[in-house]
Protein backbone atom coordinates (compact mmCIF):
# COMPACT_ATOMS: atom_id res chain seq x y z
CA UNK A 1 0.00 0.00 0.00
CA UNK A 2 1.20 3.48 -0.86
CA UNK A 3 -0.01 7.04 -0.32
CA UNK A 4 -0.37 8.88 -3.61
CA UNK A 5 -0.70 12.56 -4.42
CA UNK A 6 -2.52 14.34 -7.22
CA UNK A 7 0.59 14.84 -9.35
CA UNK A 8 1.16 11.09 -9.55
CA UNK A 9 -2.53 10.35 -10.14
CA UNK A 10 -2.68 12.96 -12.90
CA UNK A 11 0.46 11.45 -14.41
CA UNK A 12 -1.33 8.10 -14.58
CA UNK A 13 -4.66 9.36 -15.86
CA UNK A 14 -3.14 11.69 -18.44
CA UNK A 15 -0.62 9.07 -19.59
CA UNK A 16 2.37 11.30 -18.89
CA UNK A 17 5.90 9.95 -18.77
CA UNK A 18 6.13 7.62 -15.79
CA UNK A 19 2.44 6.65 -15.87
CA UNK A 20 3.19 2.91 -15.96
CA UNK A 21 5.18 3.19 -12.72
CA UNK A 22 2.15 4.80 -11.09
CA UNK A 23 -0.08 2.08 -12.54
CA UNK A 24 2.11 -0.61 -11.00
CA UNK A 25 1.84 1.08 -7.60
CA UNK A 26 -1.94 1.37 -7.94
CA UNK A 27 -2.16 -2.38 -8.53
CA UNK A 28 -0.80 -2.81 -5.00
CA UNK A 29 -3.39 -0.38 -3.64
CA UNK A 30 -3.17 3.29 -2.75
CA UNK A 31 -4.60 5.76 -0.27
CA UNK A 32 -5.07 9.48 -0.77
CA UNK A 33 -6.84 12.37 0.92
CA UNK A 34 -9.90 13.60 -0.96
CA UNK A 35 -7.94 16.71 -1.92
CA UNK A 36 -6.49 14.56 -4.72
CA UNK A 37 -9.87 14.34 -6.45
CA UNK A 38 -10.14 18.11 -6.66
CA UNK A 39 -6.55 18.58 -7.77
CA UNK A 40 -6.65 15.86 -10.43
CA UNK A 41 -9.96 17.18 -11.75
CA UNK A 42 -8.39 20.64 -11.97
CA UNK A 43 -5.36 19.25 -13.86
CA UNK A 44 -7.75 17.68 -16.36
CA UNK A 45 -9.67 20.96 -16.68
CA UNK A 46 -6.41 22.85 -17.34
CA UNK A 47 -5.61 20.45 -20.17
CA UNK A 48 -9.05 21.04 -21.65
CA UNK A 49 -8.73 24.82 -21.40
CA UNK A 50 -5.35 24.70 -23.14
CA UNK A 51 -6.95 22.77 -25.99
CA UNK A 52 -4.98 19.61 -25.17
CA UNK A 53 -8.05 17.49 -24.41
CA UNK A 54 -11.51 17.21 -25.92
CA UNK A 55 -14.68 17.04 -23.84
CA UNK A 56 -14.80 13.32 -24.62
CA UNK A 57 -11.25 12.85 -23.35
CA UNK A 58 -12.11 14.80 -20.20
CA UNK A 59 -15.12 12.54 -19.63
CA UNK A 60 -12.96 9.44 -20.16
CA UNK A 61 -10.30 10.69 -17.71
CA UNK A 62 -12.91 11.48 -15.07
CA UNK A 63 -14.53 8.09 -15.59
CA UNK A 64 -11.12 6.44 -15.14
CA UNK A 65 -10.65 8.40 -11.91
CA UNK A 66 -14.05 7.19 -10.64
CA UNK A 67 -13.13 3.62 -11.56
CA UNK A 68 -9.86 3.90 -9.62
CA UNK A 69 -11.74 5.12 -6.57
CA UNK A 70 -13.88 2.03 -6.65
CA UNK A 71 -10.92 -0.32 -6.88
CA UNK A 72 -7.23 0.50 -6.41
CA UNK A 73 -7.58 3.92 -4.77
CA UNK A 74 -9.11 4.50 -1.37
CA UNK A 75 -10.00 8.08 -0.46
CA UNK A 76 -10.06 9.56 3.02
CA UNK A 77 -11.33 12.91 4.33
CA UNK A 78 -8.52 15.48 4.50
CA UNK A 79 -9.81 17.79 7.23
CA UNK A 80 -7.95 16.22 10.14
CA UNK A 81 -4.61 16.76 8.36
CA UNK A 82 -4.96 20.47 7.55
CA UNK A 83 -3.81 21.98 10.85
CA UNK A 84 -0.56 20.01 10.86
CA UNK A 85 -0.18 20.59 7.11
CA UNK A 86 -0.17 24.36 7.66
CA UNK A 87 2.76 23.96 10.06
CA UNK A 88 4.66 21.76 7.61
CA UNK A 89 3.94 24.21 4.78
CA UNK A 90 5.33 27.09 6.80
CA UNK A 91 8.42 25.12 7.88
CA UNK A 92 9.21 23.73 4.42
CA UNK A 93 8.14 26.59 2.15
CA UNK A 94 5.56 24.53 0.25
CA UNK A 95 1.82 24.81 -0.34
CA UNK A 96 -0.68 23.56 2.19
CA UNK A 97 -1.97 21.28 -0.58
CA UNK A 98 1.39 19.54 -0.89
CA UNK A 99 1.80 19.43 2.87
CA UNK A 100 -1.55 17.65 3.31
CA UNK A 101 -0.17 14.66 1.39
CA UNK A 102 3.00 14.68 3.48
CA UNK A 103 1.10 14.76 6.78
CA UNK A 104 -1.34 12.14 5.46
CA UNK A 105 1.50 9.81 4.47
CA UNK A 106 3.32 10.34 7.74
CA UNK A 107 0.20 9.63 9.80
CA UNK A 108 -0.41 6.39 7.89
CA UNK A 109 3.28 5.43 7.93
CA UNK A 110 3.16 5.01 4.15
CA UNK A 111 5.58 5.89 1.41
CA UNK A 112 4.38 8.88 -0.64
CA UNK A 113 4.28 8.61 -4.42
CA UNK A 114 4.55 11.98 -6.13
CA UNK A 115 5.74 13.54 -9.38
CA UNK A 116 6.56 16.81 -7.60
CA UNK A 117 10.29 17.28 -6.86
CA UNK A 118 9.77 20.06 -4.33
CA UNK A 119 7.14 18.11 -2.43
CA UNK A 120 9.38 15.03 -2.49
CA UNK A 121 12.23 16.99 -0.89
CA UNK A 122 9.93 18.41 1.79
CA UNK A 123 8.49 14.96 2.51
CA UNK A 124 11.97 13.50 2.92
CA UNK A 125 12.86 16.35 5.29
CA UNK A 126 9.75 15.41 7.30
CA UNK A 127 10.90 11.80 7.53
CA UNK A 128 8.48 10.43 4.92
CA UNK A 129 9.80 7.85 2.48
CA UNK A 130 9.18 9.04 -1.08
CA UNK A 131 8.76 7.35 -4.44
CA UNK A 132 9.36 10.08 -7.01
CA UNK A 133 7.85 9.55 -10.44
CA UNK A 134 9.91 11.19 -13.15
CA UNK A 135 7.09 12.70 -15.18
CA UNK A 136 7.50 15.55 -17.63
CA UNK A 137 5.68 18.65 -16.47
Amino acid sequence: MIAIDASALACFLLKEEGWREVGDALKEGALSPDLALKEVSNAILKRFRRGEMSKGEVDAALQALRALMGAALKIEEETKYVEEAIKVAMDRGITVYDAVYIVFSKSKNLRLMTADDRQARAASEEGVEVRLVQAKR
